[in-house]
């Protein structure tokens, strides 16, 4: 057997697709070893772990622990394959233990070497992330069969809208009487009908409930067109989104049908709320029915428990990050719309043009299990109207909302940014003239106050006026290079925790010693970056994916380097919502041990840092910092 690898390493993936430098720098660092059959190549103690690549022979990965009591070899490797790939990665011990079935000859790759060799080869840095993230995938199917999920998930949850409709959608012309509508509705037994133009394409949705209110009670005649009672341009929904996009919709727009549609818009199917939830009965229908009929805060302060608990069943699921957060933030929207009309029965705004706006993480639709308040009001001041006079009417009505929705598990605002607030209860003139100085004059507390408030939209009254106000922003921002400018050095200020060598960094908390925080240094440099290019580019979304899909739009940012970004800001606040739901301790809800992580865990979390870095290098090199 020789003792150059080199011939070995031109006939096995990855390095046949190495670079010659690469591949010369890995055939100088390996060291032969021969094996004898039955002899422990590798075991879960061995720190740091080398990477091993079998010449020839075999090699059985067990469970660790007595490899003799286990009844077969969890996987069994053979030539040209590696291991343990993510425990060096990780360079954490190995979770199996590895013995040559027969006499084996191996090529060892010390740990340092390994890493010198991931940045020396493109090639091999990704055929190293795709191999932790094929773990990864396979240690989330198991834990879905362990929680007794794949089959329900599978079926429902995950499944196209367009591979769970129950039948054909019935569809009507514009032109079509009421009462042939109605007719069709009974023959076919469905509780709605499309309305539909000469190309298939959805107009209009009348449903049962439209029945009754725009048909039997106004008495109005049955042989009108359709058109006239139907609900148009009704909510359509993609055949492909997932059965969690429907849900989603529904939560979040406050409806029961959605119109499903093909790439060319024409209508394929209908999906209801009914169907939705006769599928994995996860509870969400009967908690927005409570919701919508709510009298009272007290009844609104144990429907957020169910959210609540909701939520953290959905997290057991393993439902992915962003959905979660989407739904968290969905039902909350909801909760929140609640206890402002109940206010509004106390406190009549009747006539006046306002809207109540969101903040923070809940502007940008990403709250996690713990969040408190951060809300304000826009108004119109009429000229008739006495503007100090109108004010104290939304302030009185605001304080209502703010104390009842603490009492829902919203905690007040420690920092008093919310719409009972004199300074966030404004105009439409005033908020552009707040949000100017802080553009024109970006100091520190300006630069604070832009990575909240500029994080915002509506939530209830007329959202036209958040939109006129965004488009406003926008245009004050994209030319403003002195204020884009500190923000960028602003967001440097808090750099991904990756240490010199490898490994993760700790900021100086005493009280949590060894630990990481996951917001502050972890999801902050996206949604940094995110806002700082959104304000740059005249995106107007408020969220931080959504923000950098719509800077790809804008041909800023590649397709692929955003996705692998997004990846990793899921990940983390995958981490947070998982921290959460553990219960820990007050104050570390946000913070993780790495050492504590299991070493997928922890190899990803360092990959999720590296895009981090990534993108605040782009700005850096951008803005020329």
């Amino acid at each position: 057997m020789t003792s150059d690898p080199l011939p070995f390493l031109r006939t096995h993936a990855p390095f046949n697709g190495m670079g010659a430098l690469a591949l010369d720098f890995l055939a100088s660092r390996l060291e032969r070893l021969s094996v004898a059959a039955g002899a422990v190549v590798l075991a879960p103690t061995d720190l740091p772990p080398s990477l091993y690549i079998i010449d020839s022979g075999s090699v059985e990965a067990r469970q660790a622990g007595d490899t003799a009591m286990m009844d077969k070899p969890l996987q069994t490797l053979e030539a040209g394959q590696c291991f343990p790939l993510g425990a060096v990665a990780a360079q954490r011990p190995a979770i199996n233990a590895y013995t040559a079935v027969e006499d084996t000859v191996l090529w060892r790759l010390a740990s340092a070497d390994f890493f010198a060799l991931v940045d020396r080869s493109p090639e091999f840095n990704r055929y190293t992330l795709d191999h932790v993230a094929g773990l990864l995938d396979e240690a989330r199917r198991q834990i879905e069969l362990q929680f007794g999920q794949r089959n329900a998930e599978q079926q429902s949850l995950n499944a196209s809208v367009g591979s769970v409709q129950r039948q054909p959608p019935a569809c009507v012309a514009r032109d079509t009487t009421i009462r042939s509508t109605l007719e069709l509705m009974a023959q076919r037994k469905v509780g709605s009908v499309v309305v539909t133009d000469a190309d298939g394409k959805a107009v209009g949705i009348f449903t049962q409930s439209d029945v009754l209110r725009r048909v039997v009670v106004p008495a109005y005649p049955d042989n009108s067109a359709i058109e006239e009672v139907m609900t148009g341009p009704p909510a359509v929904l993609d055949s492909r989104a997932t059965a969690y996009d429907a849900m989603l919709a529904m939560a979040t727009h406050g409806i029961r049908h959605l119109v499903i549609v093909d790439a060319e818009e024409r209508v394929t199917g209908v999906i209801s709320e009914r169907d939705l939830f006769a599928m994995q009965r996860v509870g969400l229908r009967n908690i927005r029915k409570l919701i919508e009929a709510a009298a009272d805060i007290a009844t609104l302060r144990q429907v957020a428990v169910d959210v609540r608990r909701l939520c953290f069943n959905m997290q057991s699921q393993g439902v992915s990050a962003e959905k979660l957060t989407q739904f968290i933030s969905g039902l909350n929207d909801q909760l929140t719309r609640r206890v402002i009309e109940i206010n509004l029965g106390r406190d009549d705004l009747f006539g006046l043009d306002w809207a109540w706006l969101a903040f923070g993480s809940e502007g940008r639709d990403e709250q996690t299990f713990s969040t408190d308040q951060d809300n304000g009001i826009i108004f119109v001041c009429p000229d008739f109207a006495d503007r100090d006079e109108l004010k104290l009417r939304f302030l009185d009505f605001a304080r209502g909302v703010n104390e009842d929705l603490a009492q829902c598990g919203f905690p007040l605002c420690k920092g008093n940014i919310m719409a009972s607030n004199p300074q966030w209860c404004l105009t439409q003139e005033e908020w552009q003239e707040r949000f100017s100085q802080w553009i024109r004059k970006p100091e520190p507390e300006a630069l604070l106050n832009a990575t909240i408030f500029f994080d915002f939209r509506p939530l209830f009254g007329n959202e036209a006026l958040a939109k006129a106000l965004r488009k406003w922003l926008l245009d004050q921002t994209r030319g403003a290079s002195l204020f884009l400018r500190l923000m960028v050095e602003n967001a440097l200020k808090s750099p991904p925790p990756l240490g010199m060598i490898r490994d993760f960094s700790y900021d100086n908390n005493t009280e949590f010693p060894h630990t990481i925080d996951l917001k502050a240094f972890g999801t902050r440099p996206f949604v940094d970056v995110a806002r700082i290019l959104a304000l740059a580019n005249g995106v107007p979304h408020s969220s931080t994916t959504e923000r950098l899909r719509g800077v790809v739009a804008a041909n800023k940012m590649g397709g692929d380097d955003v996705n692998a970004v997004i990846e990793g800001f899921y990940f983390i606040q995958q981490l947070r919502l998982r921290n959460q739901q553990a219960g820990v301790a007050p104050g570390a809800e946000n913070r993780v041990d790495p050492d504590k992580l299991n070493e997928l865990d922890r190899q990803v979390l360092k990959e999720a840092f590296r895009q981090a870095k990534k993108i605040q290098t782009r700005l850096q090199l951008e803005y020329r910092l």
